[in-house]
């Protein structure tokens, strides 16, 4: 049946759901799956209208109500009669995991638990498709029956191991194998802390084996591995760290890692791939731990802030977002998370010297400058008095318009997040040191943004939900709010190098009415109509856009040094 036909019969049935209730319209399928079971006795009978049945029931799971006592027990009792067709037994373990919250609720739900978990084991030894239905049935098991589920935490462990440490014969991806590190992590966060503390231990011990040995045969064999043979264990810590909330408990077991990740950081900080996966992995180390992370916080922004001196990696960066994130406001780590930041963006400056370079290392301008982002949000007293700020404001408008989504829009709210300073009640005693940045710039950072919103970012980089067009004109919009009557000068002052045969008088006196109003302290979100038309307006072909951005000349502008 082809998924446009399933899609369809899907629809009707949780139409039909919504207006006779989700428990009736079970009973009328539940009659079809009997009849359908009767005559599908083995692998070699006719299993489709079986697996058509379970199907439909699967579909209006979300109408079924949790509590339903007399049809779904049955259902249950009927999909271990079944037999292990492959694609069958696909379709069985999705019904398990789309009614999880049943099993939980329901009366008898939580006594059918070992029946169903017998099935899913079925499932992951099968074949590739039911091995990852089985496993995602089994988090929406461990996450809607986590509470209960405390209590058989080393039987969890033996299904955790049986399927994803070799012992038994998973059919599934290394992907689906992180639903099932999800599951165990999701119970474990459930435990009192000494326990959660014991099964999180013996949880990373299964994972980092595998690392300990590689490491042990030493360098030469660890950085000759392929990426995959790492990454398929530190993606696994990254569910585990991400997952497992208690906080003290995995600042511990990253304590405890830290010398398997930084034996890796050193021998394959070359290596984009590894690097994304163990950034990942600290990252949300760093999330849920916080402020337990103690020393071994200091030791991982060591690592990284080297490291990125050599290697150039944007992970990198985004890690250190994190930390800004978690750590920005807290005074006594001022003194590192400053020499982090100043070492960081005075290398990212280097790099980034031209909009070629910006070209070339899209990835790292976007993460630098949204690390620049939340160090104006976190920590405004470690950046903007810092010798590194005026440079990364020059460098912001070198690569404005990079033809890049991502690293354009995290240049340019870099950009806003600066002009919007005294809305923070953090960032308004460094308002003097902005001005002192932004106004010696301020008509050329104004004539390239108009330059951006009039051609130079391509028209396919504005037909995003997310519009760089959108994110220009706040740009625009919230430097004339904090500059008033001289942005707007600085804006005629743009706007008057565009020649008539391109825009009109009256849309050129639109667009700086809207930008009056801005400084006048007008809602900014009102003004954006009439900005955005005169982007509209400059892109309506080639010819005019070629016109307006001659007049311009943005990539000219961002390459002269300001004194």
């Amino acid at each position: 049946m082809g998924l446009v036909i399933l899609l369809a019969v899907a629809d009707v049935l949780t139409d039909a759901a919504s207006v006779l209730g989700g428990d009736t319209t079970l009973q009328i399928l539940y009659m079809k799956l009997v009849e359908a079971v009767s005559s599908c006795r083995n692998e070699q009978s006719e299993w489709r209208p079986a697996e058509a049945a379970l199907f439909c029931i699967r579909a209006i799971s979300n109408y079924v109500s949790v509590g339903e006592a007399n049809v779904m027990p049955q259902v249950m009792d009927l999909l271990s009669k079944l037999p292990h067709q492959p694609q069958l037994l696909q379709t069985v373990c999705l019904i398990v995991g789309a009614y999880s919250k049943w099993l939980d609720a329901a009366p008898s739900g939580f006594s059918k638990l070992p029946l169903v978990i017998d099935i899913l084991m079925s499932g992951m030894r099968t074949s590739e498709d039911s091995a990852a239905a089985a496993a995602l049935a089994f988090r929406h098991i461990c996450d809607d029956c986590r509470k209960k589920l405390c209590a058989y935490c080393k039987q969890l462990f033996h299904i955790y191991y049986t399927a994803v440490n070799g012992e038994g014969s998973f059919k599934g991806s290394a992907e689906d194998s992180l639903h099932l590190v999800e599951a165990l992590s999701m119970v474990i966060t459930e435990l009192p802390p000494e326990a959660a503390k014991d099964a999180l231990e013996e949880l990373c011990s299964s994972v980092v084996t595998p690392l300990q040995e590689v490491i042990n045969q030493g360098p030469e064999v660890l950085e000759k591995k392929h990426a995959r043979e790492l990454t398929v264990y530190i993606d696994r810590f990254a569910y585990i760290f991400r997952y497992v909330n208690h906080p003290g408990a995995v600042a511990d077991a990253v304590h405890r890692l830290w010398p398997i990740f930084k034996a890796i950081f050193d021998l394959r900080a070359w290596d984009m791939r590894t690097m994304e996966s163990l950034c990942r992995a600290c990252k949300y180390a760093v999330r849920t731990s916080g402020r337990f992370m103690g020393i071994t916080i200091g030791a991982m922004l060591e690592e990284i802030q080297g490291l990125y001196q050599q290697h150039h990696q944007p992970c990198f960066l985004y890690l250190s977002s994190e930390v800004i994130k978690i750590f920005g406001s807290d005074p006594s780590c001022a003194s590192y998370l400053k020499n982090m930041i100043e070492a960081l963006f005075k290398h990212t400056t280097c790099l980034l010297t031209s909009i070629k370079e910006f070209t070339r290392r899209p990835d790292i301008g976007d993460d630098c400058f949204l690390l620049a982002s939340r160090c104006i949000r976190y920590c405004p007293q470690l950046f903007i008095p810092s010798s590194i700020f005026p440079a990364l404001v020059d460098c912001a408008m070198i690569g404005i318009t990079v033809q890049h989504r991502e690293a354009s829009n995290s240049i340019l709210t870099f950009l806003s997040d600066i002009f919007d300073l005294a809305k923070s009640s953090k960032g308004e005693q460094f308002l003097s040191i902005r001005d002192s940045v932004i106004i010696p710039r301020g008509a050329t950072i104004t004539r390239i943004l108009v330059a951006a919103l009039t051609g130079a970012l391509p028209s396919s980089r504005l037909e995003t939900v997310a519009s760089t067009a959108f994110v220009v004109a706040y740009a625009l919009l919230a430097l004339t709010r904090a500059y008033g009557m001289q942005a707007l000068e600085w804006a005629k002052e743009s706007v008057s190098l565009i020649p008539l045969a391109a825009v009109k008088e009256v849309e050129r006196i639109r667009f700086l009415q809207a930008l009056s109003d801005a400084a006048s302290g007008a809602d900014v979100n009102v003004l954006m109509i009439p900005v955005e038309e005169l982007s509209d307006v400059c892109r309506r072909n080639r010819t005019v856009q070629e016109i307006v951005q001659g007049a311009l000349k943005p990539l000219e502008l961002n390459l002269v040094p300001v004194p």
